[in-house]
C-alpha cells in the first residue's frame, strides 16, 4: 500500500485537510488492524480482533471507528459502488466476529479497515474520479450499517444469554 497517492494529476484537488484526514484514516486503519506485530512472524494484529472478543461492546467501538473511515471517504469523493464495498466490508467483519473463536480468527485475517484504505487509495489514485455519492446515499448507507450491526450485536447477546440459562438449567 502507497503512503503518497497524492501524485498523480488529481493531487491538484485535494486540499491539506483532505491530506490530514488520509493520514487519520491510515493511523486508524493500522491501529485497528495491522499495530500488534506477532513474534516470530510477519503477521500483525490490530486491537479490532482483540476488542472483538469483548461480547457486544467491542463490536460496536470497531465498527464505530470503520463507520468513521466509510463517512470521511465520502467526504473525499469517493463514488457509491465503493462506499457500499466498504460497508460490505465492515458487516463481514461484524458478522464473524459474532461467531465466537472461528469468528474472531477470521476477523484477525479479514481486516475491513485495511481493505477499505485500499479501496479509497484505488479512487485517489484514479485517473477519472467517479461520480460522488450524493449526501442523502451515504446517510442511508451509514444508517442501514449501524442497524446491521446493532441487530447482530443484539443476537449476538441474545444467544449469550441463552447459552448462560442453558448452562445454570434455568
Amino acid at each position: 500500500m502507497s503512503r503518497e497517492p497524492l501524485q498523480n494529476s488529481s493531487a491538484n484537488t485535494f486540499n491539506k485537510s483532505h491530506v490530514a484526514s488520509l493520514r487519520r484514516l491510515r493511523q486508524i486503519s493500522h491501529l485497528l488492524d495491522n499495530a500488534i506485530p506477532i513474534p516470530g512472524t510477519k503477521y500483525r494484529i490490530g486491537l479490532d480482533p482483540i476488542l472483538g472478543v469483548i461480547p457486544g461492546g467491542g463490536d460496536v467501538i470497531g465498527s464505530f471507528f470503520a463507520g468513521y473511515i466509510v463517512f470521511k471517504s465520502a467526504q473525499m469523493g469517493v463514488p457509491q459502488e465503493t462506499l457500499v464495498k466498504m460497508a460490505a466490508n465492515i458487516v463481514i467483519d461484524t458478522v464473524a466476529g459474532t461467531v465466537p473463536v472461528a469468528g474472531d480468527l477470521l476477523d484477525v485475517a479479514w481486516k475491513a479497515n485495511v481493505k477499505n484504505i485500499e479501496l479509497l487509495d484505488a479512487h485517489l489514485g484514479s485517473p477519472e474520479p467517479g461520480k460522488k455519492a450524493d449526501w442523502l446515499f451515504v446517510a442511508a448507507l451509514l444508517l442501514g450499517l449501524m442497524l446491521i450491526i446493532g441487530g447482530v450485536i443484539f443476537l449476538s447477546v441474545m444467544l449469550l444469554g441463552w447459552v448462560f440459562r442453558m448452562i445454570a438449567g434455568r
